[in-house]
């Protein structure tokens, strides 16, 4: 019934029959691959790390592999179990230990990581900052928090609002201080130097925390998130079921430094199963990103649709001047994954983008195109095993096949926030309502049509806003769009479209008129944006979603 398919292109992949997985999976069988099953002393840390370093054939291999510009920094999982043992100790010398909260702000450093592995080991609670965020967003999070430290560098440090969190005990400030830096705050090299690569780590149940992810509330105030040590086994089974990962794997993540993304998929996921990860600065050409994976050898890439719009815009010239030939797998992540945009990956890598579908709530990857499946271009893909999905009406009652409604999940798993998902019982079970409209096909496959409070009614039906964000962004002079809806007072609703234009291209009335023709071409008439908004970059949130709260603050005039 659907053509426009793209067959499986793995050879053997580590979920072989998605059907028997779903028919079979058990989340509480899935937990005896660690080794605190059977020994009852659990740590994410632990099962990340050290017992990777305790085994011969693993402590000399790659745990994480920093490239910035011509510096290369590699650190063995032995290495980075010394090094964690030894950050873990700076904690316990300073008084920080179980459930206490240690902000991590920090650019895509190694300390950054030796870090979050070693606030894990000491049962500190790690709440990541995005590394882009101002002294606003910082003071915010920070207030909510509450935490005992923070680990910072000198670049970052001004834009804590100290004197506003008499809760701060400890200021850590890793790689150079500047002059000027307050006596008060502590060194990252002095305070590891005195300490021990000796440590056991504190040993926690699976529902204690292990961090804290902020993501924005109904009214735009950010939300804190908890996420246990127990989410370890969510991480585990997606970084080997869609991630697909090997022992001789080398993982490319793009998630920018305080994203949920970074923490899980660019370290834990990647160190539960025992491969290298990459480090690295941030990618702002194709051409960046094609040295980034040649020099590391990257072997699987998971980023967001504009690290693949780099790429396809730059044009085969660019990839040919590069080795890519150890990618072998590329994942998409965040934002609607368009079917052009996979065929236009193809023609340069002769390999498809495989799209995941995650949040801050779910915690872990509940959605994807598994290597196993085919993909269906621009459809989300299939449910995790272990894991059901439907789409609900208004009235509560399951949608017909490619009918617009409330996705929803079930039953509980690993890796969920609690208490962060509406709940809706139906066909005698409870079902957790995500914030996000869809429809499924016949075959359980997922369409993403954006947010519940963003679908547009038209003569036609029900449109979602992401369907006019894929229009908007398949005109060849868009880098990159979000698409959001706002009313000025008690007027309608109307579209308001942001782009960021293709580089070279200057904005004016004919190309706003142009972009708008497109869409009401692709679609209809009553879709189009009422306007469009040039700018030079989207803001994002905390996990590299597009923050529409922002957008739509614009649109009313209500920020620059």
């Amino acid at each position: 019934m659907f053509d426009n398919v793209i067959k499986p292109v793995i050879q053997d992949p580590n979920l072989r029959d998605y059907a028997a997985a779903c028919r079979d999976l058990s989340w509480r069988e899935a937990d005896r691959q660690f080794t605190w099953h059977t020994t009852g002393r659990l740590n994410i840390a632990h099962e990340a790390i050290d017992r990777h370093a305790a085994d011969p054939e693993r402590s000399g291999r790659a745990c994480l592999l920093y490239q910035q510009a011509s510096d290369e920094y590699r650190l063995t999982y032995g290495r980075m179990r010394d090094l964690s043992n030894r950050f873990a100790n700076v904690l316990r010398r300073l008084g920080i230990g179980k459930s206490d909260r240690v902000c991590l702000f920090l650019p895509g450093m190694p300390e950054l990581y030796i870090a979050m592995a070693g606030c894990a080991k000491a049962g500190a609670v790690i709440v990541p900052l995005y590394s882009d965020y101002m002294e606003g967003a910082v003071s915010s999070r920070m207030r909510d928090a509450r935490p005992r430290a923070v680990v910072t560098d000198s670049e970052r440090l001004s834009r804590i609002p100290l004197r506003e969190l008499p809760g701060l005990e400890h200021v850590i400030i890793a790689g150079s201080p500047a002059l000027g830096t307050d006596s008060a705050c502590r060194h990252w090299d002095r305070e590891m130097d005195e300490a021990s690569d000796e440590f056991e780590p504190v040993w926690l149940a699976p529902e204690d925390p292990f961090l804290i992810v902020y993501t924005s509330g109904p009214d735009g105030t950010p939300i804190g998130l908890v996420h246990v040590h127990g989410a370890m086994t969510g991480y585990l089974m997606t970084a080997r079921w869609a991630l697909d990962l090997r022992d001789d794997d080398v993982v490319l993540t793009l998630g920018r430094p305080g994203w949920f993304m970074n923490i899980v998929y660019s370290a834990f996921a990647p160190w539960l199963c025992g491969v290298a990860t990459i480090a690295c600065g941030s990618v702002e050409t194709a051409g960046e990103l094609y040295r980034v994976i040649e020099r590391a050898g990257a072997t699987v890439l998971y980023a967001t649709p504009s690290a693949y719009r780099l790429m396809a815009d730059a044009g085969p010239g660019c990839a040919a001047g590069h080795d890519l030939s150890s990618l072998r797998h590329l994942l998409s992540v965040l934002e609607p994954l368009t079917p052009d945009l996979i065929y236009a990956v193809m023609a340069l890598l002769h390999l498809p983008v495989y799209d995941t579908w995650w949040s801050a709530e779910t915690g872990m990857i509940t959605i994807a195109n598994f290597p196993c499946l085919p993909i269906k271009p621009g459809y989300l893909g299939r449910p995790c095993p272990g894991i059901s999905a439907a789409v609900f009406d208004e009235t509560g009652e399951a949608a017909p096949f490619f009918e617009m409604g409330r996705l929803a999940l079930s039953p509980a798993w690993p890796c969920m926030a609690e208490g962060a998902l509406e709940t809706l019982h139906a066909g005698g079970r409870e079902w957790f309502l995500t914030g996000d409209v869809a429809f499924m096909d016949q075959d359980g496959y997922v369409f993403y049509q954006g947010r519940a409070d963003d679908v547009v009614i038209t003569s036609a039906g029900k449109i979602g806003i992401s369907e006019i964000e894929q229009a908007v962004r398949r005109h060849p002079a868009v880098a990159d769009a979000a698409v959001v809806r706002a009313a000025a007072g008690a007027g309608p609703k109307r579209i308001r479209a942001f782009v960021v234009p293709a580089s070279g291209l200057e904005p004016d009335a004919a190309l706003e008129r142009a972009i708008i023709g497109h869409v009401a071409c692709t679609l209809s008439p009553d879709t189009v944006p009422a306007s469009i908004q040039w700018c030079t970059e989207l803001p994002r949130y905390d996990d590299g979603g597009i923050n529409t709260l922002v957008l739509k603050a614009r649109a009313l005039g209500l920020q620059d």
